[in-house]
């Protein structure tokens, strides 16, 4: 048996590539759009992809079942209560698919949304499994929220009821020593406890995973439906996109580089500037109006924030970073990356375009204190619901950055306008976009609440 999986920190996303090399078949669960890596690998160990299957429809991501069917006239599988436009095999709870002597069983596991499915893996039929690859139903450390994307005519809380059978009824009756391989780790807004580690087992989840305790089914909905991450607008959009017929991702997509007049001529049509260098770099110098969605970060998750799926954009990047960040944006549906311009660690901008450079304001924790005292400053925090449980800076307006662009006739005017995350790379992430959307005299505050908690202690 061939198990790969495939991990990328900037959507917290895990996919995966089952083979059997007695017979050469495989499939490859919950892929992304672009599908080189998944080609090579079975090219490298003589498999032929002959089905594609989704656990879910993704909110966060689009996914490259569409891809892989043009590449290799592949199946696509759902679960049974998924509807979509394109021919879909429907997978039945308990049904079986054998590419040789390994053997997949599909599990019905809805909760994160109705027509989730998990994938038992077995080495040879009969056996003991040897993985279950769970989707977004359980994660290390969590499970799956069950308010991105419901399907028909249920509630989020009905959605959760079906989680907490999920997990007790099917999940946990596995041995203990299956491997667990969800589709997100840390960071993803899919939940909000996910585990740094890619995999684990159903003992050690069961042993650690505070959502799967023994608890009654009300206190299980109570926790699944409070303190999530503020969810992107595009998830929507994306999640829409994978149950139809959309444009595809082609290999050998490239974006053109942009001269310094295309790139000012684009600027007074207002189009969106998303500039990928670092925070200090960007605070050094930048071109009025762009938006800092750092490549070091959450750049897919983040542009998706910032833009609307579909948006016509300009990448500011590092030299040798702008395919990548265009390939990035792809993967969550934003294909409309006209071009790039470079601009090295010198910070040097072209000439050509110097006096449309400014830098940002940055503001320092005691700055920020004597601000507050004088009751001189709106200070705008935009951590998520959880992180502000562990504590806020008192007078702050709770507007999570997932929010922000939709949100923006609540943030008070009039004063000084101070922006915090937890460490201070969101936080120029969303003084950028203020800024970009004509809000004045704003700027984000160093080292974030982490570092003012640390000057305040007892916060």
């Amino acid at each position: 048996m061939i198990l790969e999986q495939y991990y990328i920190e900037c959507l917290s996303h895990a996919s995966y590539l089952i083979g059997d090399e007695s017979t050469g078949r495989a499939v490859v669960v919950d892929p992304r759009r672009d599908i080189g890596e998944y080609l090579d690998d079975a090219d490298k160990h003589g498999l032929r992809i002959e089905g594609v299957i989704n656990t879910h429809f993704h909110a966060d991501f689009v996914s490259g079942h569409l891809e892989l069917v043009e590449a290799t006239g592949a199946w696509i599988g759902f679960g049974e209560a998924a509807e979509t436009d394109y021919p879909i095999r429907r997978l039945a709870d308990g049904e079986q698919i054998r590419l040789g002597e390994v053997e997949l069983e599909i599990l019905s596991t809805p909760g994160h949304t109705w027509e989730s499915i998990s994938v038992l893996v077995r080495e040879r039929a009969g056996v003991t499994p040897t993985a279950v690859l769970t989707g977004d139903s359980l994660f290390i450390g969590d499970v799956g929220r069950p308010d991105l994307v419901n399907l028909g005519h249920g509630s989020n809380t009905d959605l959760a009821r079906a989680m907490y059978r999920t997990v007790h009824e099917k999940l946990l009756t596995l041995p203990d020593q299956v491997t667990v391989m969800p589709a997100h780790g840390a960071g993803s807004s899919c939940g909000k406890n996910l585990s740094t580690e890619l995999t684990s087992t159903i003992g050690e989840q069961r042993a650690t995973n505070p959502s799967v305790q023994p608890m009654s089914e009300d206190i299980f909905v109570a926790l699944v439906t409070e303190g999530q991450p503020a969810a992107p607008s595009y998830f929507s959009v994306d999640a829409a996109m994978n149950k139809r017929v959309h444009p595809l991702l082609t290999r050998d997509r490239a974006i053109p580089e942009l001269s310094p007049e295309r790139v000012r001529a684009e600027l007074v049509t207002g189009i969106r500037v998303v500039d990928a260098r670092s925070v200090d770099d960007f605070a050094a110098g930048h071109l009025r109006g762009s938006v800092n969605v750092g490549f070091d970060g959450r750049f897919a998750e983040t542009g998706g924030m910032v833009a609307e799926v579909g948006e016509k954009l300009v990448l500011i990047t590092y030299p040798g970073e702008e395919q990548e960040a265009a390939v990035r944006l792809a993967r969550i549906g934003s294909d409309n990356a006209i071009g790039y311009l470079n601009v090295g660690h010198d910070r040097l901008f072209p000439v050509e375009l110097a006096d449309l450079v400014q830098s940002a304001q940055r503001t320092t924790i005691d700055e920020l204190d004597a601000l507050l005292a004088a009751d001189a400053v709106t200070l705008v925090d935009i951590r998520n619901p959880g992180e502000r449980e562990f504590g806020t800076i008192p007078g702050s307006a709770p507007i999570p950055l997932a929010q922000l662009r939709t949100r923006l006739e609540q943030v008070p005017t009039g004063k000084p306008i101070v922006v915090h995350c937890a460490g201070g790379w969101r936080s120029s992430v969303a003084a950028s976009l203020l800024r970009a959307q004509g809000f004045e005299n704003v700027s984000d505050l160093l080292g974030g609440y982490h570092a003012w908690a640390e000057a305040h202690v007892p916060a």
